[in-house]
Order: structure tokens, then sequence, then C-alpha cells
């Protein structure tokens, strides 16, 4: 640390402060954000454009309880998964909210600084965080309604009384822009009679009010909790919504792509390896905002892929998915994008706004609903409906095409995947696709939640022979997906910030060129999308004759880069000049 280093942060952070909060004493607030942060400490100017992924990274998603095994905390059981199957196929793990929660599945928070005990504790957090990269939710813009703060704001004592946005049950809010069909303010009773509390997703979920500066300052605490744990990647849960004015959709307003911006500031003064992800759900352009100049998020949620790439292969055409890349600019140095194609919640609808037609997005859903899924809504600004998501399983989702169910839902499935390894980013994978796992019906009627459909908790002993079964497509799509990700991470050509252009190969076949740093590997990754076989002209890639070319996934090679390639239905090949299989 040196003191230089330590100005240079106040003063940062007191530029970011004049524009979020302009009648606040600045560098008072300032200081108390440093040193909630920890800066005080330990402070080093980051060095510009820092990277800290490369080609071997690969997050995996879940839930704490995932995997259950009786009499075992199931913390405890999903590390011991991590270590005997994914040891060295996964670098990182996003556990989703871990906290004690009243509602939609963690993400009501009701005490941010403790572990649900039905999970586990901190040494749990701290043990897994030792061997892999720990991404956790600041579930930033909102809280339980059954939090600490919240029973303060009813009962008119600090500091809670002044954390939660009041709003006029007679106002217009209908320019606000919500993912959700209930009402947006919830009457309360509290010591100062009837408020109305603003409510984004759900009654449950209160928004915090961030033109209280001391909010903010309570979630900085919260960061350096998280780091004091082992927590290395931060990502905002629904952070768009962050900032309320009148008069505008409350969505993507400066405020809050100040109040990112100075987040990244602290952290990056912090320790320059911490990492901001924004989880904004919304449409492309918006979503690229987060990158800001380099210096918002460090990488965000590629939302328009999972909805993009599953018209690809319901239709077999993979214009939309081709024109969206072509449309899509380089992360810019220090930035990268999470690819990912299916999560916790559903495959989003809204970031394929102006991508797809009308027509094409109510094709899929109609699809989705024949391959057993469901769908949740939204309200519109000016009243009536629209799909918001598609609730379903992945493995399901692939079953079929537009046509119906067929033969070919594991090649679908992993050709989805080999696909979003190839792209530029970094790649996160799902638990629940790398196992394969189906649509939890039983779990989605017994809590009345679509989301539930693809929450499934599974018994880590069945499993464990589902995995040991070589008849079992849970056992062969695991193996495939990690033998997928073990030949992506040997290749400089596939490290997330390497050079990427669409090839133009027709409808049928999906193209990418990657080529590595030092330029002294390519990989042309190409996809059959179809349900057919598809002819692949060698020619059409313009391969360089005096090098050899082969596949990584096959191990075959070409002598006659004239000559045509047959690709099955679903197949991918990764042809290169240099790496190993």
């Amino acid at each position: 640390m040196s003191q230089a280093s330590l100005e240079e942060l106040h003063l940062r952070v007191e530029e970011h402060l004049a524009l979020i909060y302009p009648d606040e004493d600045g560098p008072a607030l300032a200081r108390e954000l440093v040193a909630a942060i920890g800066a005080e400490g330990h402070c080093a100017i980051p060095r510009p454009h820092a990277e800290a992924w490369d080609e071997s990274d690969l997050v995996v998603i879940t839930y704490g309880d995932s995997i259950r095994k009786a009499g075992e905390i199931p913390l405890h059981t999903l590390k011991t998964f991590f270590d005997r199957h994914l040891a060295g196929v996964a670098t990182g793990v996003h556990i989703l909210p871990f906290f004690p929660y009243s509602s939609d599945d963690g993400f009501a928070v009701i005490d941010y600084a403790q572990v649900n005990p039905s999970l586990g504790g901190w040494g749990d957090i701290e043990a897994i965080a030792g061997d892999y990269k720990l991404m956790a939710d600041l579930v930033i813009n909102h809280c339980s309604s059954r939090s600490r703060w919240f029973e303060q704001f009813k009962a008119g004592e600090a500091p809670g009384r002044d954390y939660f946005l009041c709003a006029d049950p007679d106002g217009d809010y209908h320019q606000v822009v919500r993912p959700r069909t209930s009402e947006l303010l919830k009457p309360v009773q509290t010591s100062q009679g009837e408020r109305h509390v603003w409510c984004t997703f759900s009654h449950d979920q209160v928004d915090l009010n961030f033109a209280n500066p001391r909010v903010l300052l309570e979630m900085v605490k919260i960061i350096q909790l998280y780091l004091s744990k082992g927590v290395t990647i931060f990502r905002l849960d629904a952070v768009a919504f962050l900032w309320k004015e009148a008069g505008t959709s409350c969505l993507n307003l400066p405020q809050t792509h100040e109040i990112v911006r100075l987040l990244r500031t602290l952290v990056a003064f912090f320790d320059p390896r911490i990492l901001l992800i924004t989880e904004t759900n919304i449409p492309n352009r918006e979503n690229l905002a987060y990158f800001g100049n380099g210096n918002e998020a460090h990488a965000i949620y590629n939302f328009s892929l999972p909805p993009l790439l599953l018209h690809t292969l319901l239709s077999g055409d993979c214009n939309a998915l081709k024109l969206w890349q072509m449309s899509m600019p380089p992360a810019q140095l220090g930035t990268t994008y999470l690819n990912f194609i299916a999560s916790h919640d559903g495959i989003g609808l809204r970031p394929v706004e102006g991508l797809l037609d009308e027509q094409a997005i109510a094709d899929i859903a109609t699809t989705m609903e024949g391959f057993g899924g469901r769908i949740s809504w939204r309200s519109l600004a000016g009243g009536g409906l629209r799909p918001y998501e598609i609730n379903i399983a992945l493995f399901d989702a692939m079953k079929g095409t537009l046509k119906g169910e067929d033969g070919h839902q594991e090649a679908r499935f992993l050709c989805a995947h080999a696909i979003m390894l190839a792209l530029e980013g970094l790649p996160a994978i799902y638990l629940h696709s790398l196992l394969a796992t189906e649509n939890d019906h039983a779990k989605l009627a017994n809590t009345g939640n679509n989301r539930s459909i693809n929450r499934h908790n599974w018994d880590a002993d069945r499993l464990e022979a589902e995995l040991a079964d070589p008849d079992s497509h849970h056992s062969r799509v695991f193996g495939r997906l990690c033998d997928l990700v073990r030949v992506r991470q040997n290749q400089p050509a596939f490290h997330p910030s390497a050079t990427q252009f669409v090839l133009h190969l027709g409808e049928a076949l999906f193209g990418l060129w990657r080529q590595s740093r030092h330029r002294d590997q390519s990989i042309f990754a190409v996809s059959n999308v179809t349900d057919a076989p598809q002819t692949l002209r060698l020619a059409s890639l313009n391969l360089i004759g005096t090098e050899h070319w082969w596949d990584l996934l096959s191990g075959g090679g070409f002598e006659d880069l004239h000559g045509e390639i047959t690709l099955a239905p679903y197949q991918t090949v990764w042809l290169t000049n240099k790496g190993r299989h």
C-alpha cells in the first residue's frame, strides 16, 4: 500500500459520489466507503485492462443444496461432488444465494451476513473458496420483507426506517419497466401509519432506497464481508432496477451506472483479481451498456445467447444467431462476456426483442410448452402481458425441433454447449445442464413457482449411481460435456478475449473463426444446427495449405483442403492447425 494509491482511490470515489449524491458531503462519504471496503489496509492502483481469466476457466452455477445426502451438510456434499467429478474441469463455482431467505429460492434475503444454517456455515463457504474461484450474489436491489431492516422500517427505528422507497399510491407509474405482474406498490402498516413501499419483483422483495447513501454504505460493508470469506466474483443481481426517479422507466438510470462504476473502483483498488458481473436481463443494447468504457462490469451476462441458440436449434436456421454475433462488439480489454445457455432462472425472452420477430418468439414458447415447459409473463407499461421467460430444463428443451420430438436430443444438447464453449467470452454451465437433469414437475407442483421446474435437488447416492451407469443419459452427457471443456482448456484460440469472426456458411452451419493472441493457433468451430446431414466445403474456410489441420473433437486430420466433410445432425468440428486434443 502507498499513500499515493490511497489518495488516488479517495479522489476517484469522490468523483463518483459527486454524480450520484451531489448534495452530500462527498469527501466524508468517500472516507466511509474506503474504510468499509477495507482498502486502507492494502491499496494499490490497479493495472489498466487487467484480465483475471483465460481459456482454462469454467464457472459452474449451482444452488448450495442441488445435491443432498442424508445426514450431511449440503455445502459439504456439494464440495465433495466437485472435488470428485469436476476437479480440473470447473475453475469457478457460482453458489446461488446461500443466505437465510423468505422466498424466491434465496433472492429475498433476510440476513446478508449469515449462511443459511440448512446449507452449512461460513467455514463451508471458505472451504469451497479455497479450491475454486467463488462467485456469490450481491442481492443489491431488494431484501426480504422479513429482514431486520424492514422490521425497523415498520417500527420507525434506525437505521432501517430510511432504507426503503415509499411512493404515492395515486402516482403515475405507467413508464416503470418491470419483470413481474404483481402490483408495484405494497401497502404496509408502520408506526407512522400506512405506507406504500416499492416492490419491483414481489411483495416479499422490498426495494432498497439507494437515494439514501447509507444504503450504499451497507452494501459496501457486505461486499467486504464476502471478500473476507473468499468470494472473488460478485454477481450484481437485478442491478438495472437500482435507482428510481419519478417520470422515468426506473431502469438503467445514470445513477445506477455510476454506482456500478463506484463499486468497480472500490474492488479494483482493494484487489484487482475481484470481478463484478452485472445480471441485467434486458434488451441486448441496454445490456451492453454495463461495460461502460471498460470501467463498469468486468463481465456481463450474454442474455441474448440462450433464446437465440434455442431458436437456432429448434428451427435449423442460424441466421438470427449469426447476425447477432456479427453485431456484437468485441469486449473491451479488461472486460468479457459471460456466456451461458441455462441457469436457475428461465430462458429470458426480453433480450431477443428486436432480434427475433413476434412469431419466432411465439413459436419457441409454444414448442417449449409441448416439451413440458412453462411460460412466465410480465406486465407492459401501457397495459397487457408479454412472455418474459421460458421455464424448462435445458435438456428437455432439446427434445426436438419446431416439428416436434425426435431422436436427436442428446446430440442437439451437446451441440448447443459446443457452440457456447467456442464463443468469445467466459463460459458458465448450470449444474443441471452438466447432469442432463430433466424437468422437475413434482417440485413445480409443490411450490407453484414456474422456475422450480429447473431447480431439482439430486439425492447424492442416486446421482452417483447414474453417473456410474454407462447406459444412463446423465452419465453420457456429463462425460461428453466434461470432455468438451477439457479440450477447450488447452486451446489458446479459445481464450475469452481471443479474436473472433463469424463465418458465412449458410443457414444450416454455424461457424466461428477464433485466433490466439499470439496468432499461432486458429480454430474453425463449425456446427450443423439441423436434424439432417450437412456438407462443409473445406475450401470455404480458406485453410492455409502449408499447415496440417485436424479436428480437436474427433482427432481426424484432413489432407485435401479442397475436399468436403459431411457433418451428422448436430455434429460440431473444431478444426485447428495447432493444439492438443
